[in-house]
């Protein structure tokens, strides 16, 4: 909006602010409530009323207001000297019923000759007269309206409906073209009657850098008017012939027309917080009185004042943005993605930004208009994108892929942590003509972060060109893609959790491949979690993972180490059986804790323990209690149910971690990867957590000294006991701590596997000492006040 039209809204809007008209002065309405004008318009005008009463300081000694209607004939609404204050008018104008009848706004004049201004003061005190009417009366008005100007009252006319501007002429006092209004256009109207005040006594403008100005503006009216239609055979006559003559004779219609006359019409300006255009970058200045405003800021801008940039891409990184410039993406596709990427670029970068910046187009072949870090300073950089031509041609996204990972970021000679990180920003809203998969894959394999933006048409595309649905913007349309810069900036500079998937672990899924899920349900299964896969080292030493199936029966596709490598698993996920039948989670579960989470079947002791359920809901509701099981041995176990779950049954499932998610269909799968990928690094963080209102305790499991590990759970028995009992693992029967450990209310105890000198000895640990063997191990105990057996002592390093 231009800043001209802004200032004039603002104190068009902002009487009370601009104006203080607290003089001495009787103001008495006079509304027209005939039929001529109608309902609608006398609603107009009373609105007009009270608008100019906004504006009126009313007070017994300042400003007195009174109304009266009229029609056939004049009805008082109230008197001058009825209401004290501007509240109980304003509240008394609204209560106005209209009166219909016909026009004799002559015959309300000769009322007010007569008995003057009802409730007025004396003759010094200015009286000032406001006569609403659409100017159509039924009476002489002339002589009655110029008697009252000669006694001092200044009449202003405020034309309603379609008014005869003549008539309004006729009432008003001079200067004319200021004492006439409209009242449809009430702000104005009311601005331009308190400007014509201001000349006076009555109102004062509340700053002096305040002004009346004159402004064009139109006089509207509906007049009847004769229309030449056309002509036809007439005969005339004359007197003292007999001759008959024959001629064409015109003949017209009446029509009703609108009309407008241009006029000049007044208000008060005055300079508003918005005439400096304030708000950068697009925003929207929103006055808030006359020193205050608000900027309305387009997405990624504000923060700090004005609408500046929001300069938090901070990270240290190479970005190409790769724009598809196709004919299948169109011209105005190829504009919105240039447009967006300058708005990112204006948000996002400053002169002191670590991040470098180039940008490329593709059709045929690839085309580098400005190369990584050639410009530091922003508006130069935002010059060089304006000539980005339009290339139309084949859409090859896997050939412009190849090109950007191998000629986008130049010739460097950094490697490893002196290198930036280095991502393609991919736009296209056209599918690929040639083959995307491989040249994916070779720009990843280059260590490039490839992110797309694009419309659900291209969304399993770009899936498939970046790896993974957590890298890919789908925009519904101009407005909203610019909503997702923040989103972009996020995506840019973010980096996974450092090793969290590089740790040791032992993950086994259980996946629903009974008849309720279907083959075709189960396959996607199946790909979801080959794609949950790729981020892990899956070697002996690090990432363990196994499979297990049920339906019809439960069977265990592969153990945790049957297989060594990341491809191995990938293909044995694959070839996983579906089953079909009626499927019981319990029976799966308890298979698990049996014959798959054991040390025998390959389950590492000291290594953080997972199981991930994937289930359609039938069959769940046997599985509570064997779930539960698994948690107590140290497994944290997730539950994903798809589709219409019995949610009550799942919830049962959750756990003390709330550790469930529901998926809305199968299809949806592959939107929840990174949630259970946190998930699985949470359950790294936290092996096993145990949390009660006496007591808080917390363990923490790390991989003991060479290849020997100890495992052994924390067992919370019962408060009235008082007491933590440890106990090995489910396949170490014997306890390795006979004596109980008190623990008082409100203490919170860590343990913690150390390691110590080999010469240790742990022959206290009674029945577990075949188990730890050259084992070196210390407790480390957070309260050392905490009462243990003097043997425990002689045999554990003990450290606050």
């Amino acid at each position: 909006m231009p800043s001209f039209l802004l200032l004039e809204v603002l104190f068009i809007f902002l009487f009370s602010g601009v104006m203080q008209c607290s003089a001495a002065v009787d103001v008495l309405f006079l509304i027209d409530g005939s039929h001529s004008v109608g309902k609608r318009s006398f609603e107009r005008s009373k609105h007009f009323a009270i608008m100019v009463c906004d504006a009126l300081d009313i007070n017994p000694e300042r400003v007195r207001v009174g109304a009266l209607q009229f029609s056939s004939a004049p009805r008082l609404e109230f008197r001058l000297d009825s209401f004290s204050s501007q509240q109980e008018v304003k509240a008394k104008i609204k209560r106005m019923v209209f009166k219909g009848g016909r026009t004799d706004t002559g015959l309300a004049l000769k009322y007010l000759l007569r008995k003057g201004f009802p409730g007025g003061r004396n003759a010094s005190v200015p009286q000032i007269l406001v006569v609403s009417t659409d100017g159509r009366s039924q009476g002489q008005v002339a002589t009655p309206a110029e008697q009252l100007k000669e006694r001092g009252i200044t009449i202003f006319a405020v034309g309603v409906q379609f008014p005869r501007w003549e008539e309004l002429h006729t009432l008003a006092s001079e200067p004319k073209e200021q004492h006439v209004l409209m009242a449809e256009q009430a702000e104005d109207a009311t601005n331009g009657l308190l400007s014509t005040l201001s000349k006076s006594a009555v109102c004062t403008v509340a700053s002096p850098d305040c002004k009346v100005q004159p402004h064009p503006c139109e006089r509207k009216t509906l007049e009847t008017v004769r229309e030449l239609v056309g002509s036809a055979p007439c005969w005339r006559g004359s007197r003292g012939t007999d001759a008959v003559l024959a001629a064409l004779c015109p003949f017209s219609s009446w029509k009703r027309v609108f009309l407008t006359h241009p006029a000049t019409c007044y208000r008060t300006t005055c300079p508003g917080a918005c005439d400096s255009q304030p708000c950068q970058n697009g925003g929207t200045c929103v006055p808030e009185g006359r020193d205050r405003y608000h900027c309305l800021c387009p997405p990624a801008f504000g923060g700090e004042a004005n609408c500046a940039p929001k300069l938090s891409l901070e990270c240290r990184i190479d970005v190409l943005f790769l724009l598809a410039s196709s004919a299948g993406t169109t011209p105005e596709g190829f504009l919105r993605a240039k447009a967006f990427v300058k708005r990112f670029l204006q948000a996002s970068l400053s002169e002191d930004s670590r991040a470098r910046v180039g940008v490329a187009w593709y059709s045929g072949e690839l085309a580098l208009a400005v190369p990584v870090g050639e410009y530091r300073d922003v508006p130069a950089l935002l010059r060089s994108l304006d000539g980005l031509p339009f290339g139309g041609g084949a859409t090859l996204t896997g050939h412009a892929l190849r090109q950007a990972a191998d000629h986008g970021f130049g010739s460097t000679t950094r490697t490893g942590q002196d290198r930036p990180r280095r991502v393609v920003v991919l736009f296209t809203e056209s599918p690929s003509q040639d083959e995307v998969a491989g040249p994916a894959r070779y720009a990843r394999a280059r260590e490039l972060l490839l992110l797309g933006v694009g419309t659900d048409a291209v969304r399993a595309e770009l899936e498939e060109i970046t790896g993974s649905p957590k890298r890919v913007l789908v925009h519904a349309g101009p407005q909203d893609l610019f909503h997702r810069i923040p989103e972009l900036r996020r995506k840019l500079c973010s980096r996974p959790r450092p090793g969290c998937q590089a740790q040791s672990l032992d993950l086994l899924f259980v996946l629903d491949a009974s008849a309720s899920v279907g083959p075709e349900n189960f396959a996607q299964m199946q790909s979801f979690v080959r794609s949950l896969m790729l981020p892990f080292d899956v070697n002996p030493d690090v990432t363990q993972v196994g499979l297990v199936v049920y339906g019809s029966r439960v069977q265990t596709a592969f153990g945790l180490d049957t297989h060594l490598t990341r491809a191995a698993v990938l293909r044995a996920t694959s070839q996983a059986p579906y089953l079909g039948g009626m499927g019981s989670a319990g029976t799966a579960l308890l298979h698990v804790y049996d014959k798959v989470m054991t040390v025998q079947r390959g389950a590492r002791p000291g290594v953080p323990k997972a199981v991930v359920l994937l289930t359609g809901g039938m069959g769940v509701e046997d599985a509570a209690v064997p779930i539960q099981k698994l948690r107590n041995n140290g497994v944290s176990a997730l539950v994903v149910g798809v589709g219409p779950v019995l949610r009550e049954a799942l919830r049962r499932l959750a756990g003390p971690r709330d550790s469930l998610i529901h998926v809305a269909s199968y299809a949806d799968l592959r939107y929840h990867q990174d949630a259970l990928l946190e998930w699985v690094c949470a359950v790294r963080k936290h092996w096993e957590f145990y949390e009660d209102s006496r007591f808080t305790f917390t363990r923490r499991a790390a991989r003991c000294p060479d290849t020997t590990q100890l495992s052994c759970l924390i067992t919370l028995w019962s408060l009235s006991e008082r007491h933590l009992t440890k106990s090995c693992e489910r396949s170490w029967t014997p306890s390795c701590f006979s004596s109980p450990v008190p623990s008082p209310a409100g203490v919170s105890i860590s343990f913690t596997w150390a390691p110590l000198a080999p010469a240790t000895t742990l022959s206290a640990l009674g029945n577990c000492d075949r188990l730890l063997t050259g084992l070196s191990v210390a407790l480390l105990v957070a309260l050392p006040s905490l009462p243990l057996p003097s043997s425990w002592r002689k045999h554990l390093a003990i450290t606050s």
